[in-house]
């Protein structure tokens, strides 16, 4: 780490500040150009510790970066990581306010719920399912606190991947019998088709996201804790919000969740 306890702590209470306040920044490193992975992620664990010391609570966590492409192209081999709390949550079918956001953006996702606690290194595909309780649609809402949506990949470690909103919905199934890889995804916007994909536009398979995660974890010696809920990442391109827009996502045999912004 190149940053030092109190530089983390003053970045955290910054960046947190913009995402409570919906207002926006320039990114962390234009000021510390020596920020390190382990910096960024201090960084994000320092906003969980604020938000945990004012009574929220942890109610998932979050991949990102999750295709290859893009991966390749931002020089990584590893998805970012971010967590989720309960002020984060919308309920299936509810509102966003647009006044609390700042440049927000929607994508689909396949969410996982933990039956067992998972815990790398070593952590695989199957070892994912086998610990998979139920799987289910979501629509994470992603929301950079940082101005036109510029960053680079250490500075949205550090503002927790842009986490901002989400949603959960439709039929939790369990993962038995079915191919997540070619489940259909269909997201749509004000009744019109925005996006359409598969559950391989994510790693190939939703759930090369999850070990990865529990790899994270396990490389910080710390597990993934049974009844946990993971958004897998973005099953296409992100797509941009605007007050009045209705999203509903359908996947198959997983029923549909929405979200309405207002």
């Amino acid at each position: 780490m190149n940053l030092d306890k109190a530089t983390i702590e003053r970045l955290a209470e910054h960046l947190e500040a913009c995402q409570l306040e919906a207002r926006d920044t320039l990114k962390i490193t234009d000021e510390h150009p020596q920020m390190d992975w382990d910096d960024a992620y201090a960084i994000q664990a320092a906003i969980l510790a604020r938000k945990l010391a004012r009574g929220e609570r942890v109610s998932g966590l979050k991949c990102g970066l999750t295709s290859h492409a893009k991966m390749k192209q931002m020089g990584v081999d590893m998805p970012v990581f971010g967590f989720l709390v309960d002020g984060f949550n919308v309920a299936d079918g509810g509102e966003a306010r647009m006044s609390e956001l700042i440049h927000p953006k929607v994508e689909p996702e396949i969410c996982f719920l933990l039956k067992r606690a998972l815990r790398g290194p070593g952590c695989h595909i199957g070892a994912v399912l086998a610990a998979t309780d139920c799987v289910m649609p979501g629509i994470e809402v992603i929301d950079s606190r940082y101005r036109d949506f510029k960053f680079d990949l250490k500075s949205v470690i550090a503002d927790n991947t842009s986490a901002s909103r989400y949603v959960v919905g439709g039929r939790a199934m369990r993962p038995d019998g079915l191919d997540l890889r070619t489940l259909g995804v269909v997201l749509e916007k004000n009744g019109e088709i925005v996006a359409l994909g598969a559950g391989a536009a994510v790693l190939g398979h939703p759930a090369a996201a999850v070990a990865m995660l529990a790899n994270h974890f396990g490389a910080r010696d710390q597990e993934i804790p049974a009844g946990t809920m993971i958004m897998s990442g973005g099953l296409s391109e992100a797509v941009s919000v605007a007050a009045g827009d209705h999203f509903n996502l359908r996947v198959q045999h997983l029923g549909s969740a929405s979200i309405r912004f207002v």
